[in-house]
């Protein structure tokens, strides 16, 4: 029997993927999760930032991260600067500062265009699980599990909630966007 619900989920899934995306994007204000894209190559793995160290925000502009292994700091720094973030870390000690500069208008309009890359790579990852539904009902179809009016109706459900879904990502696109273009 077919069922639209573990299509929702599944798009559902994509979008918190999608918002921790856009969490991890830099908008002129200090932000603990913008470091969660950054993997620092440590203990033979790539681990996240947060299990290195404590990530606090003291200030709108700065980001402290206290690493708990002093062997750690020279890592975590350079793989911040390899990162697309575009900071300059300051050590001290086991601290590692972060200072999180103005955002220039040239740079917000990239940071735009980013954040309209990622809806759209969004997008195409709702629009394939809905190929995938899709292919699913012309399956069930074929072997005659289910009848002409069953698929019909269950791929207008798939539409419903792949137009809901990619309404959604438009309406994060665009707040994220004011987010960023807001001084």
């Amino acid at each position: 029997m077919f069922n639209t619900q573990s299509y929702n989920q599944k798009m559902n899934k994509t979008i918190e993927i999608f918002d921790k995306e856009l969490g991890s994007l830099r908008t002129g204000r200090a932000n603990a999760s913008m470091l969660d894209l950054v993997k620092v190559d440590v203990y033979g793995q790539k681990m996240p930032i947060n299990q290195l160290g404590t990530i606090t925000t003291p200030e709108p502009r700065m980001i402290n991260i206290q690493v708990w292994d002093l062997n750690n700091v020279n890592l975590i720094d350079s793989s911040i600067k390899k990162s697309e973030l575009g900071l300059n870390p300051q050590i001290d000690g086991q601290l590692i500062r972060l200072p999180i500069p103005d955002l220039s208008e040239e740079r917000r309009n990239e940071m735009k265009k980013i954040v309209k890359t990622m809806g759209e790579k969004c997008k195409v990852s709702i629009r394939n699980i809905r190929r995938e539904g899709k292919d699913s009902l012309k399956n069930l179809l074929k072997k005659k599990e289910i009848s002409e009016d069953e698929e019909k109706k269950n791929e207008k459900e798939i539409q419903v909630i792949t137009d809901k879904f990619i309404k959604l990502i438009d309406d994060k696109v665009s707040s994220k966007e004011k987010e960023i273009m807001t001084i």
